[in-house]
């Protein structure tokens, strides 16, 4: 059955059509550039474009960059002020004309690589680490979720840890690879010392480079890329929807 997963990120919105029994992608993403301002009527009609490029489908998930409880959105770090509050799940299905189911960007990411990905079949505790515009987390005790958590506003320094190690820190600030992931080391380290996980999962865009900073991190947690990359958000929204949202969007 294929279900409709659409991922709102800070630079762009994408969506495609998900085979919920694999986790894979039964056609090409279609992707449109986030608003700017990001505010609730524009996001809204964006995702609205990107549900129409595809065929009907009875039901879509959305992913949202920020706290979302029973379909309302509770916070917006990286998107416009007008989210704070927002029943974001009446708006998206009214603008799309199917229900929708509304969770958190990171928590959704978490649910596709604890399915399909890096932490399917794990124990323990695994966290989930998006690094792109912001930081978004996503924490699994064996493969239940804790909801909504957001430790990229965890204070590194007196700042937020995605003000230092996030993939958007690295371009503003033009850290080398080295540099930065020094950073990154840094708040993971912190998070190994608060929360003693098994595994991190890192995930993001920049997933798909692990390769020139994961092995110049040295903690004593294992941490691995992401296996869907950037997909992972697209593919837990349709999850989702398709029966398997987490206690936060009940």
């Amino acid at each position: 059955m294929a279900i409709l997963g659409i991922d709102i990120g800070g630079s762009g919105i994408k969506g495609a059509p998900v085979d919920v029994s694999t986790g894979t992608l039964v056609e090409e993403r279609f992707r449109v550039e986030t608003p700017q301002p990001s505010d609730v009527t524009s996001v809204v009609a964006a995702v609205a474009e990107v549900a129409a490029h595809f065929d009907a489908t009875e039901r879509i998930g959305v992913t949202f960059p920020g706290v979302v409880l029973h379909g309302v959105t509770r916070t917006a770090a990286n998107v416009d002020k007008s989210w704070l509050g927002a029943p974001a799940r009446d708006l998206f299905s009214q603008a799309v004309g199917v229900p929708v189911t509304v969770l958190n960007d990171a928590d959704a990411a978490g649910v596709a690589e604890m399915t399909f990905g890096a932490g399917r079949g794990r124990k323990g505790v695994t966290i989930m680490l998006t690094l792109g515009t912001g930081i978004g987390s996503a924490v699994f005790i064996d493969d239940r979720l804790v909801p909504n958590t957001e430790f990229g506003h965890l204070k590194i320094k007196g700042e937020d840890a995605e003000e230092r190690a996030s993939a958007h820190a690295r371009e503003v600030d033009k850290l080398g690879w080295s540099k930065w992931a020094r950073h990154v080391e840094e708040y993971l380290r912190e998070m190994e010392n608060l929360f003693n996980p098994d595994l991190f999962i890192i995930g993001g865009g920049i997933s798909k480079k692990s390769e020139k900073f994961l092995p110049l991190i040295d903690i004593r947690t294992p941490a691995v890329p992401a296996v869907l990359l950037n997909e992972a958000g697209i593919v837990g929204a349709a999850l989702a929807a398709a029966g398997s949202e987490p206690a936060g969007e009940a």
